[in-house]
């Protein structure tokens, strides 16, 4: 298949696996449920849950194990991060994924506990699913535990919600915010596909640092984006970072030096996968893509 199937049969295996994971709509409480699955099955690009698939897949053996319930983990926590970066005392967003946000089709205490559902939920699926593998699923766990606490995306968050009171914050700080509130997470997903599928040591270190640069350049491109794109394209509300007076690349840098450092980090994730051993094409199809969504 092509990459672009390729891309489409990697999703509808994570639509299924959130499908099969998260608790049923119907099953009390009736209300949060409904809120999680409204908020995980909004769409979106899926880029994470699809990259620990693709991980996963560079690597063959026998004793490999099936990455859908660690990519759904991943997409639990990133999903979980988006409900509260959206809520009123954070970015105060409307919309979210082309539809109103969890606080809007809901209640703002109904979205934060829909959050905090999705949280541990992740956790619930990699112990759950992995039970028969102990060393694997510890390492999962702490490989998403560390992405997704106070050092790394929540560190990043609070980081980043400070940067909106600084105006003066500079590309080193931005550098921080984003290492943590945004490339943490693709760091984890990549490593995790790796992990899955026992990857050797030194390989899931690749993959970290292929992930590092790659949601480098992701941060960058959605900077971009703000400042380039419309709301329809963007599925969020469009110039919202500027009204903000955010700190973000293209207000630090500028729209080309943005474009520049995207283009920099995307290909420097580029060398890192092709250092992998397998078929590392797809991954770098969508780390190519990533950037030529800035022209």
């Amino acid at each position: 298949m092509d990459h672009a199937e390729e891309l489409r049969h990697l999703v509808s295996r994570v639509e299924a696996g959130i499908d099969l994971l998260l608790p049923p709509a119907s099953e009390p409480s009736v209300r949060l449920h409904e809120a999680m699955r409204y908020s995980m099955t909004a769409g979106g690009k899926r880029l994470r849950p699809v990259l620990v698939l693709s991980a996963s897949g560079l690597f063959g053996g026998a004793r490999a194990a099936d990455p859908v319930p660690a990519a759904v983990a991943v997409e639990c926590v990133h999903t979980y991060s988006l409900v509260h970066d959206d809520l009123p005392c954070m970015d105060n967003d409307d919309l979210r994924r082309g539809r109103p946000t969890a606080h809007r089709a809901f209640d703002e205490a109904t979205a934060i506990l829909a959050g905090d559902a999705l949280l541990t939920r992740a956790f619930g699926i990699l112990s759950e699913s992995y039970a028969g593998d102990p060393a694997l699923a510890v390492s999962l766990v702490s490989e998403l535990a560390g992405a997704a606490g106070s050092r790394r995306l929540v560190g990043g968050q609070m980081e980043d919600l400070l940067a909106e009171r600084s105006p003066g914050a500079g590309e080193d700080a931005l550098r921080f915010i984003h290492l943590n509130k945004t490339a943490a997470m693709i760091e984890a997903s990549l490593a995790m596909g790796g992990l899955c599928a026992g990857a050797p040591e030194g390989a899931v270190g690749t993959l970290r640092e292929a992930g590092r640069e790659l949601g480098l350049a992701f941060q960058v491109v959605d900077d971009i984006l703000d400042a380039t794109a419309d709301t329809a394209t963007l599925g969020k509300t469009a110039g919202k970072d500027a009204r903000a007076g955010k700190a973000t690349y293209v207000s630090v840098l500028g729209l080309e030096a943005a474009r520049r450092v995207a283009r920099e980090r995307s290909d420097r994730a580029i060398e890192a996968l092709r250092r992998l051993p397998g078929d590392s094409g797809f991954l770098t199809w969508l780390a190519e893509g990533l950037v030529g969504r800035t022209h």
